[in-house]
This record gives C-alpha cells, structure tokens and sequence, in this order.
C-alpha cells in the first residue's frame, strides 16, 4: 500500500459537485439548474404524478366502474371446512373465537357460511351470515344456526296503527 493508493471508504465522504460556488468551479452561476422554469426557482417541489406538463397517466387511462363504499365484506367458510374442523375437534359449538383458534379467519373478519360441500356431523353456529343451502344443510342434521348481530325477529318495531 502506498499513499498514491488510499481512498476513503464508500459512502463515507459527500459528493465532489459542489454547486454554486462561483465561476471558477464549473457550476456557478445558474447552479446547475438551467435558465428560467419554476424547476430553477427556490421553494420549487415536483407534485405527484407531473410528468412535466404532458398530460399525466392517471388522467389519462379511462375510468371504469363504480365502488361501493357500503360493501360489507364476508370471509367465506365451506360446510366442507366445517366439518373437517368437527373432525378434528370433535367440538358441537363453533363460534369465532374456535374459528380464529384455528386459522380459518381473522380476528376482525365477518364470517359467511356457504354451503359448499357436505356436513356429516350435528353442529350449533353463530356467525355472521349464512347461506340457504348451508342453514338447510345444518338444520337437516338438526343443529342450529345464531345469527350475530342481527336484531331478533320480536326486537323490530310493532306496525303503527292509524289514529284517527
């Protein structure tokens, strides 16, 4: 090793271009940034997405469709899965804390049963949803089925009468 061949480590120094340090340095003057154009001003900040006054590609691609900001999303299980949760649990009562137990949801999903599948064992289930073939396929075997969150049928308000 001699001193012709030390270097610094990279990364360790700053870059060699220092701008706007006079004339005399190659990079005085309009400081690198060309003449005029708010890209030369001070305070200027690119927006995003400005592709430099050309009409900007999300103006540009056609819009499609509609969102729906009320969607109420479902997590679907199968009476396929159902059952082979019964299987291994041998447990008569599934309800969500057994479904997050094991992996079929997550903690803030909103469950639906479908009734995708068959069920072989009587089973009694609160969630949030369900199909009419999966109901009619847990009510056959002559289990239950609990509705979360829904309002009891002798919850909802009495028929107005006219008054005269």
């Amino acid at each position: 090793m001699e001193l012709h061949n030390l270097k610094p480590a990279a990364r360790s120094t700053k870059s060699s271009k220092r701008i706007g340090r006079g004339e005399g340095s190659g990079k005085g003057g309009t400081s690198t940034k060309g003449h005029k154009g708010a890209q030369s001003r001070s305070g200027y900040s690119r927006k995003i997405g400005f592709e430099g006054g050309q009409m900007p590609l999300y103006r540009l691609v056609p819009k499609r469709g509609f969102k729906n900001i009320n969607r109420v999303e479902y997590s679907p299980i199968n009476l396929s899965s159902l059952q082979a949760l019964v299987n291994t649990t041998q447990a008569t009562e599934i309800d969500l804390p057994l479904l997050i137990e094991h992996g079929l949801i997550s903690k803030k999903d909103l469950v639906k049963v479908l009734g995708n599948g068959t069920l072989e064992s009587k089973i009694n289930i609160s969630v949030h949803a369900i199909s009419k073939s999966a109901k009619e396929a847990i009510e056959k075997l002559g289990g239950t089925v609990t509705i979360i969150g829904a309002k009891a049928e002798s919850e909802e308000k009495p028929e107005e009468t006219p008054e005269n």
